[in-house]
């Protein structure tokens, strides 16, 4: 079994187990994709989407699966609601990225229903801060951490991507799932290996 193959059995049974973890439907999404296997990620992308209806990276992904099976019509209609919800929340990477879709698929671009100041940045711009966790339900209004929940360069990393709120979602919620789920022993190397994946891949964050 290959590594990618591994990680899929790992989510997979995540999102069996517990039908309702986002983060098990969204990581299994994503790997089936990596895997080339676009039918079964989009049906995970679909029940993420079911869980997060504003999860905007997701219809991203989704819609470039169905691209993939030639389902284009479906994409269209996918990649423009996505695009409406990624506007409204002021995700512009997702956002950006599902007009260049539609545009491939022959579709005029979509037009932003937000008004944006001269240097670009779109009106009411919140708090200033930008968590980079997909999915994350505070958009423009998010919250920076106090200050970093480690002394090191991972919590320095954690202060400087991710809200307070995705924050306390991973460690209340997600994190406890993951140990659960996955079977981790923290007291192991490996264990505490895959856990600081999961986690830094739930919130966004590069290793």
């Amino acid at each position: 079994m290959t590594q990618l193959q591994e990680r899929i059995a790992q989510f997979r049974k995540m999102a069996n187990d517990d039908p309702d973890n986002e983060l098990g439907h969204f990581r299994l999404g994503q790997l089936l994709m990596e895997d080339l296997q676009f039918d079964e990620a989009s049906r995970s992308f679909r029940r993420t989407l079911e869980l997060s209806p504003q999860f905007s990276k997701v219809y991203q992904l989704l819609g470039a699966c169905l691209i993939k099976l030639n389902r284009h019509a479906e994409a269209v209609k996918v990649l423009t609601t996505g695009f409406a919800v990624a506007d409204e929340r002021g995700d512009t990477v997702p956002r950006d990225e599902m007009s260049k879709l539609l545009v491939q698929l022959g579709e005029p671009p979509p037009v932003s229903q937000r008004g944006t100041t001269p240097g670009g940045a779109a009106a009411g711009a919140g708090t200033g801060f930008r968590c980079q966790r997909p999915g994350c339900s505070s958009g423009a209004h998010a919250h920076q951490l106090p200050k970093p929940p480690m002394a090191d360069e991972l919590g320095r990393k954690i202060f400087d991507s991710v809200c307070a709120d995705c924050w306390e979602y991973w460690l209340r919620n997600l994190s406890i799932k993951v140990i659960n789920e996955m079977r981790l022993d923290l007291s192991t190397e490996r264990g505490q290996e895959v856990y600081d994946q999961v986690m830094c891949e739930t919130l966004g964050l590069d290793r």
